[in-house]
């Protein structure tokens, strides 16, 4: 609109003509809205209220004489008040850049009123007590041309080629070195552990897995070795229980042929022995008998000839059994039992004997009788009379033990 004038939001609108402004100020302010401004009669101005920056690079000699190179950034603004503004619109409103120049001027030479009072150790290590220093002593005398002061950054220091900060940061430099040194020495004993470490460890592995396929060849091997030795393993297997077979039967066949040859030969050679031995008795007995003949006076010759039938007597008994198939229930025993019976047979008839002949006597008393009772002599004395036995393949016994005659 024709008249109506409104500034930025970070300018301030200066009218002048007319009245005057506030606190006699030659102008009048206006900031945040618009306003009617008569053509002809007012005249408006503007001025700004942004962020403006200043740079200083000024040398400044310290307490100790050393001459430093200071750099700095000021960051300010004209003040949002009215006064300021009133201020600074008196001062910079025709060249508004002229605020940059001078605020460098008024920082550089506060910079070097508080440098000469401070030592470069100080300057250097307590850089943001300068900084609030300056800005203090500089509030007032930018207050006054209507600027106030953001920020204050001492961007470097630097002492030329008198070289007193490298030589005062030296010793720091050496410890540092030195740290930096051992650090890096611990760093690669550190590495070269963990080479040595991880070496082993993979020689390790590599041992352990040979160990396991060294392993799983030895199984592999064994497993082939039982597989090719299955085969002779069962045969040679069946071999021996063939072998154990045989040897189990002729053990078998070597008992049979024994008990074969007991009854072949051992039980006819006792059987013999006992029939010399009976043979042997009944000569005692009759040696015997002569003795008692010869003792005797009366009857000298019916005595002598019994004794010397009584040979014939045993001996015929004897013969029976030569032919017979003798079954011995108890052994050695048995056939002594069975001596034993044919000597008391033989015994037997002598006695039976002897009572007929002296009944004979009794009656003729002849020689001629006692030879005619010989005949029966012999028949009662041959197993296969009727008498004392039944016949051929019969079976008879008697009081001193069992026998079987075929």
């Amino acid at each position: 609109m024709l008249g109506y004038r409104v500034p930025a939001p970070d300018e301030a609108m200066l009218i002048s003509g007319g009245r005057r402004g506030l606190g006699g100020a030659p102008f009048r302010v206006v900031t945040g809205h618009g306003k009617f401004v008569l053509p002809v009669f007012r005249k408006t101005r503007f001025i700004t209220l942004a962020m403006c920056e200043a740079e200083v690079a000024e040398t400044c000699v310290t307490r100790q004489g050393i001459a430093l190179t200071v750099k700095a950034v000021i960051a300010f603004k004209v003040g949002n008040d009215h006064e300021s503004i009133v201020n600074a619109g008196q001062r910079f409103l025709s060249d508004q850049d002229q605020m940059s120049i001078l605020t460098g001027r008024i920082f550089a030479g506060h910079l070097r009123s508080i440098i000469g009072s401070m030592t470069v150790e100080e300057i250097v290590t307590e850089r943001q007590k300068l900084a609030s220093e300056v800005l203090e002593t500089s509030k007032t005398e930018m207050a006054k041309i209507g600027l106030s002061v953001d920020s204050l950054q001492i961007q470097s220091i630097d002492d030329g080629e008198t070289g007193y900060i490298d030589a005062m940061s030296a010793p720091h430099k050496a410890a540092i070195q030195r740290q930096a040194q051992i650090a890096q020495a611990q760093a690669t004993q550190a590495s070269v552990e963990a080479q040595q470490i991880a070496a082993r460890n993979q020689a390790e592995y590599a041992r352990q897995t040979a160990v396991v396929q060294a392993e799983y060849s030895a199984q592999v091997d064994r497993a082939q070795a039982e597989a090719a030795q299955a085969g002779p393993l069962a045969q040679a297997h069946a071999q021996q229980e063939v072998l154990a077979a045989q040897t189990e039967l002729a053990l078998r066949a070597a008992e049979l042929r024994q008990q074969q040859l007991v009854a072949e030969i051992v039980k006819p050679a006792e059987a013999e022995a006992e029939r010399i031995r009976v043979l042997a008795v009944a000569d005692a007995e009759r040696m015997r008998i002569q003795a008692a003949a010869a003792a005797s006076h009366d009857r000298v010759a019916l005595d002598r000839m019994l004794i010397d039938q009584l040979p014939l007597i045993v001996k015929e008994a004897a013969g029976g059994l030569a032919g017979a198939n003798v079954n011995v229930l108890n052994g050695s025993d048995g056939l002594s039992e069975i001596a034993a019976g044919l000597v008391s047979q033989g015994l037997t008839i002598l006695d039976s004997v002897r009572n007929n002949l002296n009944g004979g006597e009794g009656g003729s008393g002849s020689d001629s009788d006692s030879s005619d009772h010989l005949p029966a002599l012999r028949g009662l004395t041959h197993p296969g009379d009727g008498r004392n036995g039944k016949g051929k393949g019969g079976k008879g016994t008697s009081s001193d033990g069992p026998i079987d005659i075929d």
